[in-house]
Order: C-alpha cells, then structure tokens, then sequence
C-alpha cells in the first residue's frame, strides 16, 4: 500500500509551478474574445475563462441595504489551452458579459479594458503545463 502525506503532494505542486514558472515569457499583449469565455492572444493562442469569481457575491449584494448601489469586484482565472477553431462571433452575437471584449496591456502589471477600466494582473504563472493568467477588476473608484 502506498502512503502519502497530503503535505508533501502540496508540496511538490508548488514547487513543480514555481519551477515551470522560472523563465516565463511575458502575459500577452491583447486578449480578444472569440466566443463567450474564449479569448486569442496577438500569436494566435486561445485563453479560457474557467473561473470567473464575484466578491461580495451576488448573494451578499443582494442582502446589503436598500437604495446603496455596489458593483462587486470580479476576478478570472484564465488558461491558455489550445481550442477547436470557430468563427469569432461579432460583437453583436456575443450574449452579455462583465468581461470585455479586449484587453490591452498597460503599464504597471496591468489589462485596459475596451470600456477603458482596469484590470490588474493578480497572477501569472504555469500550472504543470497549462499557463495561467489571473485578472481582477476591482469597483469603479479603485482605479
């Protein structure tokens, strides 16, 4: 029977991560949406959306005080995995998102939005063999 500790898997995650993250090429320059949840990058890479996470949930904004308008913070995991290719669906097409439908690289670690907000890059790394990038649009006023 083989025994291991749940510590030293962990472990080995982590460190397998951080090696593969050594020498990591920069995030991309631009991220268009193609397709609810799919982005390419300037070389042609696709990116998914496999986690988009809202703080204070809906669930919170929903309990706060009446008449107080919050707008939560969203924050998206991002894989870059190959995907079958698709026609891009125009603007038009697209059902309705918080998430835009580009990304720009800017200054200072991060992503201006098409509706000109920003996202900061929270994380970018590799997981095993999957890159991952790790945006989060804080409110309006934050800036």
């Amino acid at each position: 029977m083989l025994c291991v500790r749940l510590e030293d898997l962990v472990g080995r995650r982590f460190a397998m991560a951080s090696e593969a993250s050594r020498g990591f090429r920069e995030p991309p320059d631009r991220l268009w949406v193609r397709r609810p949840g799919i982005y390419e990058d300037e070389v042609g890479r696709t990116w998914v959306a496999v986690v988009v996470r809202f703080s204070p949930s809906h669930r919170a904004l929903a309990r706060s005080s009446p008449g107080r308008t919050h707008e939560p913070s969203i924050t998206v995991h991002m894989w870059q995995i190959p995907v079958h290719r698709q026609e891009p669906m125009t603007p038009s097409q697209l059902p309705l998102s918080r998430l835009p439908l580009m990304w720009q690289l800017y200054p200072g670690r991060r992503y201006r939005a098409t509706d000109s907000r920003l996202w900061e890059i929270m994380d970018h790394g590799q997981i095993y063999t999957t890159e991952e990038l790790i945006l989060s649009q804080q409110p309006i006023g934050d800036d």
